[in-house]
């Protein structure tokens, strides 16, 4: 199926189109049709496969003038989720002109109510903060015509449950409401019995369990920003030789396919917005040898049968774990083994478990080849290639210069020069990764921080840039951070004497565990 079928309008599918996705995921092809047919929708999908854009787009889609009255209210069981959300609604309305306001505990009051007051279409929430609203009398929810709980189950077992209530007692009784959970317990069939109305749709894409035995599974933990940067590290090492490598989204893989071949890698792409001729011509390159990479789209690579195809590599992860069974299903045909490997952030780890548990395969940690790894990878090749030529004569009809060049230079000498002019722009590998500091703080989660604040707290105590920061992890009562090793200095030389909240911050490399 495609989003042209699904009865979106012209702005909604150039949003999509610009998002960069091809195809509709089964939630989404499944609950936009009845929701814009005005059906409430009981949703059982697990995270991470579209829901956002499954009611989103219906949502937006019916937009209209609204004159300053909340639209929609889209309840979350945590901030974080209200951001995501909020930033998902932004892309979906990119050409919609639809007014958001993310609304959640933690930051100051003053400004989200200056905002609704001046109007706002959506608002995307958690349950104590937008009840802390609409007692204020700030939020009011009579011309509400569509009430979303994602993630219901979770804002249940966080004991939302109250605030649930009443939040919807507010809202208008004619709205559309739907109701998005990973899983259905007792709790969320009574909330959606007594507050849906008897016709709702109850839709699930619950997954069968798979299996994918003759491939062999890795995966590989890195940071954002370095996943190009180490997936070259991974090809320099294993060298796989007929390999394709899975993107999301069309945009993702045009960039990877001109960065690789700007690292000198033989590869193309291909996607749906490329033509029939295009498609046939490249995969015919592939199937000859002629390609040892090819960079695709789930949708592009539908059909494939490369008979010799020995590597899988998603560079970054699927939206469903059927998604990465056919990716992985390209490789170990033919009782031939073959080998997957996934880039996974530190993020990302819990949906691979997921894949790993579903598909009752185990997948693999494997280590990020360093620089000297690589290098020795090559000076190994470069040796070999040498052993193959002195074992053949070819080379002796060069002995005479040979003898010309020992009387003046030392032959090992020699032979090395030779090596650098062959050899020395395969063996050079530009280092060129930020190297990061690992920064302990003494606050988390309990001290209402997050990513967004976290960050701004850093820049401003620093005076550095969002770049000079990697990886976050926020625990209850402390985090990590990845610094660059400038940034590191500024923060720690800087932190002294700041207090957060009535708490002195405590800011210091983390000490390695024993």
């Amino acid at each position: 199926m495609d989003f042209k079928e699904l009865n979106l309008n012209e702005k909604i599918l150039k949003a999509i189109d610009d998002m960069g996705f091809e195809e509709p995921s089964k939630i989404q092809s499944e609950v936009i049709p009845v929701l814009l047919q005005g059906s409430d929708v009981i949703g059982q999908a697990e995270t991470g496969t579209g829901k956002t854009l499954a009611y989103g787009a219906p949502i937006i889609n019916n937009i209209g003038s609204n004159e300053g009255k909340v639209f929609c209210l889209v309840l979350t069981p945590t901030r974080e989720l209200a951001i995501q959300v909020n930033d998902e609604l932004a892309r979906i309305g990119k050409y919609s002109k639809v007014r958001l306001l993310p609304v959640y505990g933690g930051v100051q009051i003053d400004r989200q109510i200056k905002a609704i007051k001046r109007g706002v279409d959506i608002i995307i929430g958690t349950p104590g903060r937008v009840l802390d609203l609409i007692k204020r009398d700030i939020l009011r929810l009579n011309d509400v015509k569509y009430l979303v709980l994602d993630e219901a189950d979770e804002m249940l077992d966080m004991g939302f449950i109250d605030d649930i209530k009443e939040i919807i007692n507010h809202t208008n009784k004619e709205r559309q409401t739907m109701m998005f959970s990973a899983t259905m317990p007792d709790e969320i069939k009574n909330l959606a019995k007594k507050y849906m109305k008897s016709d709702a749709k109850f839709i699930s894409i619950v997954k069968k369990t798979m299996t994918v035995s003759t491939v062999q599974h890795f995966y590989y933990e890195v940071k954002n920003q370095e996943r190009f940067e180490s997936l070259c590290r991974i090809l320099d090492v294993e060298e796989p030789s007929s390999t394709i490598i899975f993107c999301k989204t069309k945009k993702e893989v045009d960039e990877l396919t001109e960065n690789m071949q700007s690292r000198g890698y033989n590869v193309e792409g291909m996607h749906g917005d490329m033509s029939q001729n295009q498609r046939i011509n490249t995969l015919r390159k592939f199937k000859e040898g002629n390609l040892d990479f090819l960079v695709a789209t789930d949708v592009a690579a539908r059909g494939i049968d490369i008979e010799n195809l020995t590597h899988v590599i998603n560079y970054n992860l699927p939206q469903d774990v059927e998604s990465y069974v056919h990716r992985i299903g390209r490789t170990g045909r033919a009782n031939r083994s073959g080998v997957a490997y996934t880039l996974v952030t530190s993020r990302e780890y819990p949906a691979l478990k997921r894949i790993e548990r579903e598909t009752k395969c185990k997948i693999r940690r494997k280590e990020l080849p360093t620089i000297d790894d690589i290098f020795q990878v090559k000076y190994n090749k470069m040796i070999k290639d040498i052993k193959r030529v002195l074992e053949n004569d070819g080379y002796k009809r060069f002995v005479p210069l040979a003898m010309e060049l020992d009387e003046e230079y030392n032959l090992v000498d020699v032979a090395a020069a030779l090596m650098d002019m062959y050899y020395g722009k395969e063996l050079y590998y530009n280092d060129d990764e930020p190297k990061y500091v690992r920064l302990f703080i003494n606050l988390g989660r309990k001290d209402k921080l997050n990513r967004r604040t976290l960050l701004k707290l850093l820049m401003d105590i620093g005076d550095i840039s969002k770049e000079d920061i990697g990886t976050i992890d926020i625990f209850d009562k402390f985090t990590f951070i990845d610094a660059s090793r400038n940034a590191a200095k500024n923060i720690i030389n800087n932190s002294f004497d700041k207090i957060i909240d009535g708490k002195r911050i405590k800011i210091e490399i983390s000490k390695p565990k024993n």
